[in-house]
């Protein structure tokens, strides 16, 4: 047998051993979720981790600008006690919340505010029906003291006027652009909204909705601090996450549940209502006490309650009447729920709620496509803004946008990383897995006489690559680097060399719906394993450098994975990948909100001043943004770009020298 025999067989005996639960072990809207334990420090910074990553998941990293509103307030109707009116306003230019104000009358203001988001109700926010009237509980809050924006769902009533309640897809996606993203939004400005009526108290803002309603309300809840009372109904459950387009952003729930996400509303008051017939029936009993578990730590038990009504999905009388005890409580000071019984309402006519009723959506309104095309132009204004210029704005890049990168990825950075060999051989290969929560196959040569320097190696066909079969050894790259006494390590990243099986490569079943909302995207693994792995380099004793290689689209991956290590030296193979193409991102790296977080451009800046060679660019990968910022920060003979593709030996000449 040959050393290359020797080699090949040595490494596939120990990668042929992986079981990577990451393949098989998917999520998805209904997986049942246990809530774990958090001390009071670690929920404080899962907290922060949540709000961001929240953020990023629906395009708001960085924040879009709070463009003018532009409201339009018309159409009063005056009721003995209180008044309705029609309002639209520009979310974004030329991209309208649409919905109906409800304010008191003959009372004397400014009044506490509440922004009421509907759920999927036949009639949306006209449902008047025995399981849910929109309009009464708002007619109800405005005649207890309340200014209420009922507002519609995008796609609905007269939201569907301009935008389809399916809207979105794979390449808006990829700019943090979907349904729930633009959901979220109209629920930020109709606070601003509500901020601006000078009888509105600022300082007692609070919102209510159920069922997909409930998500948005729990959603904003999380991000938006202005909100001080929440009460979402019938909606966060340990074993459905909600089952429409506009609750599953792409990225959002990969190790949570929304029961974390409704936790971050601690320690302001919190009502969970559930529901006996729906996905809320174990609510009493599980849900409410994990998130009350997280009040606790704040001594703030006495802001969250539960209350269970006996019926099918619901925001009938009786949880309507639970929400309105539970905001006069907090917001009118007053403790008796049997002064918050629902008074009988009349419902106006659909066309006096109407905000489009006989009447145009304004000359600049956008469509789907034109609302995509405005989004990815502000997000590409908003990084260009960004772009470092010197070494304290490099600093904050990292912070802001490197971050965002980070959670686009959902990358965890891991410390170190313990090996664990597997056996010896007589060669100066050894196969190892590399410990951690999944097992990554790697082989590891080291030289006679090694240096205290150490290169991982990314190729996509996986570690074998360090192998040439005709030269019956290392290849020429791993020779020249052992014989400048690098130790030189390859893996096999995620669903690379190792899960390779006779009948073809082994693949994920993404087919469930909302997969990436749920579950990390292939490249995604691949670049959290080369992390994983340059943790294991940087484990070993007698190791102080640490350099990285990544070789054909392996090198996309790495150049992704750089900027979160301390690695000295990176080599990327560009694979001539079109950078400034979407279609180019959804065939290979498909990955969540990362051109709204900066793609490429805010990879090679986190590398930045390290030094850094970038090769076979060919005329598609862009790396103007990268050279500006090496030279802004005075590191421009530690960038080298090539259009060709470098050969392996003037790859290890680069790198050793």
């Amino acid at each position: 047998m040959s050393n290359t025999d020797q080699l090949a067989d040595l490494f596939t005996g120990v990668s042929q051993t992986v079981s990577d639960p990451r393949i098989y072990q998917t999520r998805n809207v209904h997986t049942v979720y246990t809530f774990p334990g958090y001390t009071k420090a670690e929920w404080t910074a899962k907290a922060a981790e949540l709000r961001s990553h929240i953020l990023v998941s629906n395009g708001l990293t960085p924040m879009p600008d709070k463009t003018p509103l532009n409201a339009h307030i018309f159409g009063r109707i005056e009721r003995d006690d209180y008044t309705v009116e029609k309002v639209y306003f520009e979310a974004y230019p030329g991209f309208f919340t649409t919905g109906n104000l409800y304010r008191p009358k003959g009372k004397k203001g400014p009044f506490p505010g509440i922004v009421s988001p509907h759920g999927h109700w036949g009639r949306g926010r006209l449902e008047n029906s025995e399981a849910g009237s929109v309009p009464g509980r708002c007619i109800n809050f405005a005649k207890q003291g309340y200014v209420i924006f009922s507002y519609d769902m995008v796609g609905r009533v007269d939201s569907g006027e301009q935008i389809d309640h399916a809207y979105g897809g794979d390449r808006e996606a990829l700019w943090g652009v979907s349904l729930m993203a633009l959901q979220l939004w109209n629920g930020i400005r109709s606070v601003d909204f509500l901020e601006t009526l000078p009888d509105v108290d600022n300082d007692r803002i609070g919102c209510t909705g159920a069922s997909g309603g409930g998500t948005q309300t729990f959603m904003l809840t999380a991000v938006d601090n202005r909100i001080k009372v929440s009460a979402p109904v019938n909606m966060i459950s340990a074993h459905m996450q909600g089952g429409c387009l506009c609750e599953n952003a792409p990225n959002l729930r990969l190790d949570i549940s929304n029961i974390e996400i409704g936790a971050l509303m601690a320690p302001r008051p919190l009502l969970l209502v559930s529901a006996t017939g729906d996905w809320t029936t174990n609510t009493p009993t599980v849900e409410y006490p994990a998130i009350r578990s997280i009040y606790a730590h704040f001594g703030a038990e006495d802001r969250i309650d539960q209350i269970q009504i006996d019926a099918d999905h619901n925001y009938n009388k009786d949880s309507r009447e639970a929400v309105y005890a539970w905001f006069g409580k907090w917001f009118l000071g007053e403790e008796d729920a049997t002064r918050f019984r629902e008074v009988p309402f009349e419902v106006e006519r659909d066309e006096d709620l109407l905000v489009f009723h006989n009447r145009a959506l304004p000359e600049h309104t956008l469509d789907a496509d034109g609302l995509t095309r405005s989004r990815i132009k502000t997000a590409e204004a908003q990084l260009a803004a960004r772009k470092p210029t010197d070494a304290a704005s490099l600093n904050q890049f990292r912070k802001e946008m490197g971050n965002a990168l980070r959670h686009s990825l959902a990358l965890s950075i891991p410390d170190s990383v313990l090996p664990n060999p597997v056996e010896t051989s007589d060669f100066t290969a050894q196969p190892v897995l590399i410990g951690g929560n999944h097992p990554l196959p790697a082989l590891c040569l080291k030289p006679k006489t090694a240096s205290d320097s150490a290169t991982l190696v990314v190729h996509p066909q996986g570690a074998i690559h360090l192998i040439d079969p005709e030269a019956g050894g290392p290849t020429r790259l791993a020779s020249n680097l052992l014989a400048a006494g690098e130790s030189v390590v390859g893996i096999d990243t995620f669903l690379t060399s190792a899960y390779s099986t006779a009948d073809g490569k082994v693949v994920r079943d993404s087919s469930s719906r909302f997969f990436t909302t749920y579950n990390r995207t292939d490249a995604a693994l691949r670049v959290q394993d080369i992390l994983t792995a340059l943790a294991y380099l940087k484990s070993q004793a007698g190791v102080s450098t640490h350099n990285l290689i990544g070789l054909g689209e392996a090198g996309l991956w790495c150049l992704l994975a750089a900027g979160f290590t301390d690695v000295d030296r990176t080599v990327i193979d560009a694979d001539r990948f079109d950078s400034d193409n979407d279609e180019a991102y959804l065939q290979t790296l498909p990955v969540p909100s990362i051109r709204r977080v900066g793609d490429f451009r805010t990879a090679g800046t986190l590398v930045a001043p390290r030094h850094l060679l970038i090769h076979n660019t060919g005329n598609t990968f862009q790396t103007d943004w990268i050279a500006d910022v090496y030279r802004a920060v005075d590191a421009a003979d530690r960038l080298q770009i090539e259009t060709e593709a470098l050969s392996e030996g003037d790859i290890a000449a680069w790198l050793v020298t």
